[in-house]
């Protein structure tokens, strides 16, 4: 009996079984694709199209265009909940959506709930469409009075994006401080040696490093930490760590301690096996995974083929995840620092080899015109 494939989501771990989704149509299945945007913008270059390294274009895959080229339907909404027992998706528009088979792939969000922060200059860094609303108004807001400029999270992506708006700011001739909150430390996971080229690298361009205070709370235009200080700022980037959404706890399916849907090694729902799963919204079952792009990349031959075989039968694909990843910082002047293991070194070659192997990526999967949009 031919079945209805919903995928949710169009990011990163999804993109090899949407480029072949015809394959599944030609089965005689039913394909949609459930969005909150036509477009799909890949996180590993959001810093750079911040700073103005990339156009927004050329970060971003037309995951509509690429799932209704093929024959698959598309509709612009987000899951709101799922009714397992009834193989329902209810939609934030109030719609229901059921399926035979369902994959989500609806990335990780910063938590900042308690932060409370809705005000137009205060910018969490994912969804990564922010960081282009962020340049915007960083551009609009600035000039030759020095603006005072915060980024609060002490890890990768907090890094990236202070040494990008430092780019963004000294490319187009504007004045700012930049303030990085580390919390605890500056990138308190990682070797001594990356912390200390990351710290040379922004005390060269006058980025000041505040550690071992955290955030309270976000006050009108101020942050206010936990020794009870206060500092003003004019904008605020939050990069406090993420988290998936709410919507599989919510839904009382099995899920990780940090919320994300529990799936087994074919990524595929530890109670549900007609439900999958790949990238930061996952919660790998006996090896909770850090939220790196590399794991979603590598997710996604493994959905491609186990889709399928749910649907057609046959054999299915593990994944096992490497134990070592390469990260590349790009710390927004031309540089970047590489890190693998014990290999440890920085320059421009990094950001060089960085530039290329994201390329690489994205040539992949722009097969729908996208360096041609305006």
């Amino acid at each position: 009996m031919k079945k209805h494939l919903v995928f949710v989501g169009g990011g990163h771990a999804h993109l090899t079984a949407l480029l072949h989704v015809k394959d599944y149509i030609d089965r005689g299945h039913r394909v949609t694709l459930i969005s909150s945007s036509g477009y799909h913008y890949y996180s590993g270059m959001g810093p750079g199209m911040l700073s103005g390294i990339y156009r927004p274009q050329e970060i971003r895959f037309h995951v509509r265009k690429m799932a209704e080229d093929r024959g698959a339907a598309f509709l612009e909404d987000r899951a709101l909940r799922i009714l397992p027992a009834e193989k329902t998706i209810i939609l934030d528009s109030g719609a229901a959506v059921q399926y035979d088979l369902v994959s989500f792939n609806t990335g990780s969000e910063v938590s900042a709930d308690a932060h409370n922060p809705t005000r137009e200059n205060v910018f969490t860094v994912k969804p990564i469409i922010n960081l282009l609303k962020a340049k915007q108004y960083i551009l609009q807001n600035t000039g030759q009075q020095e603006s005072r400029i915060i980024v609060i999270g002490g890890g990768p992506a907090g890094v990236e994006i202070a040494g990008n708006v430092w780019r963004l700011i000294r490319d187009n001739g504007r004045k700012a401080q930049i303030a990085f909150f580390a919390g605890t430390r500056l990138l308190k996971n990682f070797p001594e040696r990356v912390r200390s080229l990351v710290r040379a690298s922004f005390q060269e361009r006058e980025i000041r490093i505040i550690e071992g205070r955290h955030m309270k709370a976000l006050g009108q235009n101020s942050v206010i930490l936990d020794d009870a200080s206060e500092i003003a700022f004019d904008m605020a980037f939050l990069a406090t760590g993420v988290k998936p959404a709410s919507l599989f706890k919510d839904s009382g399916l099995p899920t990780g301690q940090d919320g994300g849907l529990l799936v087994n090694s074919y990524l595929q729902s530890v109670d549900h096996p007609e439900i999958f799963g790949g990238g930061d919204c996952i919660s790998l079952k006996g090896q909770p995974l850090a939220k790196v792009g590399v794991y979603a990349v590598r997710q996604n031959p493994v959905l491609y083929k186990n889709i399928f075989a749910a649907l057609e039968g046959g054999e299915f694909m593990t994944f096992t995840p490497q134990k070592d990843y390469l990260l590349i910082f790009n710390l927004g002047n031309g540089k970047g620092v590489f890190w693998r293991d014990r290999l440890i070194w920085n320059g421009r070659l990094s950001f060089i080899l960085k530039d290329y192997i994201d390329r690489r990526f994205m040539r992949q999967f722009q097969v729908s015109g996208e360096l041609l949009e305006e």
